[in-house]
């Protein structure tokens, strides 16, 4: 048994600390060794089937990393991706995605989740890979984020919208040309426009 769980923190280290129990299966861990890592505190339950080493640091998002793992479609989305890139005063009580039209949501319990619902086009459009502790998560860039943001403004709130914006006109890294292509492909640059004159303005 010592053998065997030696190997499966190896395979865990391997893939930075946190698997789901069909990916520990498919890399050689026998269940017994699982429930063994379990009962002797080795790993913590995140979420039912997600499974992580305790003896590892804490991870800096650990709601995105979960949601990431569990849901491989998800794009972290709105609001998360505000409190992400540091250009909102909310915090956020959900972990917002996005995900392609037509498809499920997730039985994942824990955190809770808002889920939008994108076209093609926009759920492909302005996607980056983030790496949290070794972890690769799906995130839209700032921009992206904010043109989406105009989009369902109504469902998020016009204040956070606008709060966004001028914590972005702030940064001394803006690309607004960057940010009215989005806005373009979002269908929203009428709306994107007075907002940002206004804001230049003041």
């Amino acid at each position: 048994m010592k053998t065997e769980i030696t190997q499966a923190i190896h395979v865990f280290e391997e893939h930075h600390g946190l698997l789901r129990t069909h990916e520990a299966l498919a890399l050689g861990i026998h269940p017994r060794a699982l429930y063994h890592m379990r009962e002797e505190g080795l790993l913590e339950t995140l979420a039912r089937g997600v499974y992580r080493l305790t003896t590892l640091p804490d991870f800096s998002e650990p709601d995105l990393v979960l949601v990431s793992k569990k849901i491989p479609r998800a794009i972290i989305c709105l609001i998360s991706a505000l409190s992400y890139y540091r250009i909102t005063t909310q915090i956020p009580h959900f972990v917002y995605i996005a995900i392609p039209n037509k498809s499920r949501k997730s039985a994942l319990d824990y955190p809770p989740i808002r889920y939008f619902w994108y076209s093609d086009t926009t759920y492909h459009t302005g996607v980056e890979t983030i790496d949290i502790n070794g972890c690769p998560v799906r995130i839209f860039d700032i921009e992206k984020t904010l043109a989406d943001c105009i989009k369902f403004r109504h469902k998020i709130g016009v204040d956070v919208v606008i709060e966004a914006l001028k914590m972005y006109w702030r940064r001394r890294n803006t690309r607004i040309d960057k940010l009215y292509e989005y806005a373009k492909i979002n269908r929203v640059e009428k709306i994107l426009h007075p907002i940002m004159e206004t804001i230049v303005s003041e």
